[in-house]
């Protein structure tokens, strides 16, 4: 089990990575990683994943068949579980706006990259609680991102001069989002410079800008709120895309830790108005510690409460546990959000 987590672990972010279970039948439990449609690697050599992993991928791609995330071969449901990379935010500037958002974003788990050429403006956003600070001219430090399908660019420099060094640099990178502060005016005068210095067109007319949604934002923080709520907005629009937390994968893979000591949480369906869409984990420790949540409130206690169960038995090491958060016993346990989910417990 723990090949496959490393594989996960390893995995490239920029491919189509799929983590696929089998929820029920006699391969109840086995697991492969499939990268750019390719089998990478599975639980049980030579199962189900062999045998069945073209028609897998192949249903897992049709947007009719594999509904939330659930397909079914066979008789056996199984659950395609496409892995997003955690949301990267580079950040232009570290103005009085960007505070707001750097800690927003880290409350988040975002990875937050911040640009800034001024050092008492640079270490504030380390106070902040950037990961990443690049205190060196705007193109410098932009040439040393990377970009990528999961990268955020937020542009609130202090001056359109810089603005439009930044645009001009981000436009020519791999990104999900790019939005850029300023009046319209300002923001018209810096993408007319940019096309007129080569960019591509289609680029500069999808940058949000004014950034942010409109909520009336008026201070540095209400603004940074709403930048945030756009950058959330934009995300949850794509394709549902779940995967494994950069904390859930080293809690996994520690080498001080003993295989079998942990019970992995995964929503794999649900109706209703369940707090946490499909994909979402949580990772149980013996102590009871948990690393993400499904949701929280008595529906995620009575979860901790089965895996705590898992790690104590020597027998029951997957269980797919259905919870009903509608009805009279909902009610007076305080399940407030209504709704049914399947989780899976699986001990790793």
């Amino acid at each position: 089990m723990l090949e496959l987590y490393r594989a996960i672990a390893d995995c490239n972010p920029n491919s189509k990575n799929m983590v696929a279970s089998v929820l029920d039948g006699e391969a109840f439990g086995q697991k492969a990683l499939f990268s750019d449609e390719t089998l990478i690697c599975e639980t049980n050599e030579s199962g189900y994943f062999s045998e069945h992993g073209e028609v897998v991928l192949k249903a897992a791609g049709d947007k009719d068949q594999c509904r939330k995330g659930l397909i079914t071969l066979d008789g056996s449901r199984i659950f395609c579980d496409w892995l997003g990379q955690e949301i990267h935010l580079v950040i232009c500037g570290a103005g009085h706006v960007s505070i707001p958002v750097i800690q927003i974003g880290r409350m988040m788990g975002c990875d937050v990259t911040v640009l800034e050429d001024r050092p008492q403006f640079a270490d504030n956003a380390r106070r902040a609680g950037a990961e990443k600070v690049i205190c060196e001219p705007f193109e410098q430090g932009l040439r040393q991102v990377e970009g990528g399908s999961n990268t955020y660019f937020i542009i609130v420099t202090r001056g359109h001069r810089y603005d439009q060094t930044c645009l001009e640099l981000i436009a020519g990178k791999k990104h999900a989002y790019i939005g850029m502060i300023g009046s319209r005016l300002r923001v018209a005068k810096v993408k007319e410079a940019a096309l007129l210095n080569g960019c591509d067109k289609a680029v500069i007319e999808q940058v949000y800008s004014p950034i942010g949604l409109n909520i009336n934002a008026e201070t540095p923080v209400e603004i940074g709120v709403s930048i945030m709520a756009e950058i959330i907005e934009v995300k949850n629009k794509k394709m549902r895309l779940s995967g494994y937390s950069k904390d859930i994968l080293h809690t996994i893979l520690n080498p001080e830790e003993k295989a079998g000591r942990n019970v992995l949480v995964t929503i794999v369906a649900r109706k209703g108005s369940a707090p946490r869409d499909v994909g979402t984990k949580m990772l149980v420790t013996p102590d009871g510690r948990c690393i993400g949540t499904i949701g929280g409130g008595c529906m995620e206690s009575e979860v901790i409460q089965k895996a705590l169960h898992m790690l104590h038995s020597e027998d029951e090491k997957i269980l797919l546990s259905h919870v009903d958060m509608t009805g009279v016993d909902a009610e007076e346990e305080g399940m407030v959000c209504g709704g049914v989910i399947d989780v899976l417990l699986e001990v790793v």
